[in-house]
């Protein structure tokens, strides 16, 4: 009798089995792998697939600001996964970030991608949307060195995955051009533009991530106090979408910046099928911190008094709910220790909490059902 597995699947196996359908498939930032479990039973219980992703920022190979290095976070999420029984899941590399597209960084950049094929990653994202050509006389030129970096990247992958299927998700994303209205957000021309290019230079991703108005974390009002998003801009994410079809492109959209954003919103107005995953990250950081208010309060004021410590001098005019909201990721690395060691009841407090939030996330993005949808493609 065969034992059954809950290791990851690839990534591409679960967005091309859901392209097309009304689903997006919800890609959580894990920062605090104790809300893992939650999340994972509540994919099981809804027979949603998920992403459990990390950004370079968060994990690298000195462990980010989580504390985790790529062998470490697939390990917790692997055990996860066993323990709850959930198989339909792909282990992501989030925002795999160039920013100066130098050989330097290039190479660094390649030593990370070998650390996280090895500790057996199954999909990834090349985020060069930083390299920019502002001086470019046209959209193709403009983009060149995004397209030239995500290109050697990507094909970097494709060579060290040895054949295996992988999820690819690119970004044209935030460019930092602004006109009167603030910050300027992806055209159709643009989407179209650097998927074929990438396309021509025989690179196919599954998803592409634009700018189209989202923040990642929190968004705040002129006190400095947490609000609800309402900034995606919906019509132009459609629009995006109906070009990337009407050129005949088969690449979904990635959403990201969803904390925030209320989920009775996405459930009736985002264009499910038009985005086909969707990141959500620094809500589940918020569920260890509220748990711990509550559950121990002793070491969430020494998370907080050393946030606002080190960071109050680098926010001067900011409240300091502020500072410590934007800046409280930055303390996981440093109490990592007793993070990790929690109460019993602190650590079913956390993953309890994971799993109702992740019962309405599925629900609002009408992923409950897909983990059956992808089985059912890969047989």
């Amino acid at each position: 009798m065969s034992v059954k597995s809950f290791s990851p699947m690839p990534g591409s196996a679960i967005l091309s089995a859901l392209a097309g359908q009304k689903t997006i498939v919800m890609a959580a930032n894990v920062r605090v792998a104790s809300v893992a479990k939650g999340i994972f039973r509540a994919a099981k219980d809804t027979d949603s697939a998920v992403f459990m992703e990390l950004a370079r920022s968060e994990c690298d190979l000195k462990g980010g600001y989580t504390g985790m290095t790529p062998a470490d976070f697939s390990k917790r999420m692997n055990d996860a996964a066993a323990a709850v029984g959930f198989d339909m899941w792909a282990l992501h590399a989030d925002h795999i970030t160039i920013k100066k597209g130098d050989a330097a960084e290039i190479e660094s950049t390649k030593q990370l991608i070998d650390a996280q094929i090895a500790a057996g990653y199954t999909s990834f994202a090349i985020d060069a949307s930083h390299l920019f050509n502002f001086e470019g006389k046209n959209v193709r030129e403009e983009l060149d060195p995004n397209i030239r970096v995500t290109t050697e990247l990507a094909q970097y992958i494709s060579k060290k995955m040895n054949n295996k299927e992988f999820g690819l998700e690119v970004e044209v994303g935030e460019i930092g051009r602004k006109d009167n209205s603030g910050l300027v957000l992806t055209k159709p021309e643009e989407a179209v533009t650097f998927i074929k290019a990438l396309n021509e230079n025989g690179v196919n991703p599954h998803v592409l991530a634009i700018a189209n108005g989202s923040t990642h974390g929190h968004t705040y009002d002129a006190a400095g106090n947490v609000v609800e998003q309402l900034s995606i801009d919906i019509p132009q994410t459609k629009e995006i979408a109906q070009a990337l079809r009407d050129n005949k492109l088969n690449v979904g959209i990635a959403q990201h910046g969803i904390t925030g954003t209320p989920r009775d919103l996405i459930n009736l107005h985002f264009p499910k099928g038009d985005i086909i995953k969707g990141n959500v990250g620094t809500f589940w950081q918020d569920v260890v911190f509220s748990t711990l208010k509550v559950y121990e309060p002793a070491l969430y004021k020494s998370i907080q008094d050393w946030t606002l410590e080190k960071y109050r001098p680098l926010n001067q005019g900011k409240s300091d709910c502020q500072i410590f909201d934007g800046n409280c990721k930055m303390a996981i690395k440093e109490f990592f220790k007793d993070l990790y060691s929690l109460d019993e009841k602190t650590e079913h407090a956390i993953q309890s909490m994971a799993y109702a939030e992740s019962l309405v996330f599925f629900r609002a993005f009408g992923a409950y059902g897909s983990a059956s949808v992808v089985r059912k493609a890969r047989k």
